[in-house]
């Protein structure tokens, strides 16, 4: 399949990305990152690793759209859910002391 990444033409195989992460060790993952076989994969190690080019090249929405059409499970960032305070709880918090009941 032909993908544009970082304005450079690649043809990939999903065989191929297989065979290029095969025996690369996953890094800490703390934005996008895909699935390939069992291991979870940052987006752009993935994208270094099979366009050889500098991850500050290409952006890790291009790279995970090329993943996706390749068929790969791509993950959004994950981020921590917020906690909903109520407006007691945020005075007391504002204020340094703890909620009276």
């Amino acid at each position: 399949m032909r993908c544009v990444i970082a304005n450079s033409a690649f043809y990939l195989l999903k065989s191929d990305v297989l065979e290029a992460m095969k025996g690369i060790k996953p890094e800490t993952v703390s934005g996008a990152s895909v699935t390939i076989g069992r291991r979870t994969f940052p987006v752009k190690q993935v994208g270094e690793v099979v366009t050889r080019q500098d991850r500050r090249d290409f952006t890790a929405e291009e790279m995970g759209r090329a993943l996706t059409r390749l068929g790969f499970t791509c993950h959004g960032a994950v981020t921590a859910p917020e906690a909903v305070l109520t407006p007691q709880q945020t005075a007391a918090a504002l204020l340094g002391t703890t909620p009276q009941a």
